[in-house]
């Protein structure tokens, strides 16, 4: 059992609340899951510049000099915010993959955890209110942003082992669920050119959507293929840089409740969830059907 929560911001007023907002709705659902929690925040784009969010388990030697180092490989400015255990980098779009594989000889023992022109993914072991306030992320704003709290039931409770996943640019994934066929899929997307960090059935569905795109998929076409190609009961929302999705299997069995207004549209694994939301009496309120697609882009 976990926890998952999406919100897409339609009205711009609403983006200084966004991290607030999405704070308050996972942290609804920690009973859901206790163990880990992660937020992927998209930021409006700067043009011409990236972000690469990294995470150590020894931040004070690693990001010491990460910035000058990460520079001198890409040969480019690069700088650096850091927050707790994670560090926003911001370098020009051009040097983005440079960088990327920079950071395997720089700091191998930090983990990439999101990259792309907005998005910035915060992970850790502990409770949603906790993960949340060591970056400080209800001080965030963006126009969209997905989050999930988990209850770990196949793999080890870890940084890495926590969601949200992201194996694409501007791409990341949640899910409440279980997959069956994840090694065998993920067999073949290695065999495809797709790299892999766990043995997380999560991370393998959010390859499974990243190559989709890159064969040239738009979004709902690649999340209908996991309905026909991965097998298990699952819930996923899916982030991108214009928006996100959420798609449920055959069965359904996993709690979700999504809610629509002119402000925003909004996901929770259940209506609690969303609660303090502005408006949220007059939303529209549905619960997504079985084996449908459902995606909302800008």
């Amino acid at each position: 059992m976990c926890g998952i929560v999406g919100l897409f911001l339609k009205d711009p007023k609403l983006e200084p609340q966004l991290g607030a907002m999405l704070t308050d709705m996972l942290i609804t659902m920690t009973d859901r899951g206790p163990d880990s929690a992660g937020i992927a925040i998209y930021g409006r784009p700067e043009k011409g510049r990236a972000k690469l969010t990294v995470q150590s388990p020894a931040p004070d030697a690693d990001f010491a000099t990460l910035t000058e180092d990460l520079g001198k490989a890409v040969a480019a400015k690069v700088t650096g915010t850091v927050k707790d255990t994670h560090i926003v980098l911001e370098l020009p779009e051009d040097r983005l993959d440079a960088a990327r594989h920079a950071m395997r000889d720089l700091r191998p023992n930090a983990r990439v955890m999101s990259a792309g022109e907005g998005i910035e993914i915060y992970k850790e072991v502990g409770l949603p209110k906790d993960v949340a306030a060591r970056f400080d992320v209800a001080r965030m704003s963006g126009t969209h942003g997905i989050g999930h709290t988990r209850m770990a039931t196949e793999s080890a409770v870890t940084t890495m082992g926590a969601h949200p996943f992201s194996t694409g640019a501007d791409q990341c994934l949640v899910h409440n669920g279980s997959l069956s066929n994840h090694n065998s899929v993920r067999r073949v997307l290695r065999q495809a050119g797709m790299t892999f960090e766990t043995e997380n059935d999560t991370e393998v569905a959010a390859a499974f959507i990243s190559h989709k795109l890159q064969e040239g998929a738009k979004l709902g076409e690649a999340m209908e293929a996991t309905l026909t190609d991965l097998d298990g009961f699952f819930t996923f929302v899916v982030g991108t840089k214009n928006g996100f999705g959420v798609v449920r299997d055959p069965i359904a069995c996993k709690p979700a409740v999504m809610a629509e207004t002119d402000q925003y549209v909004a996901f929770g694994s259940e209506y609690r969830a969303m609660v303090n939301l502005p408006g949220i009496d007059a939303a529209r309120v549905w619960e997504p059907e079985p084996a449908t697609v459902y995606f909302w882009e800008r």
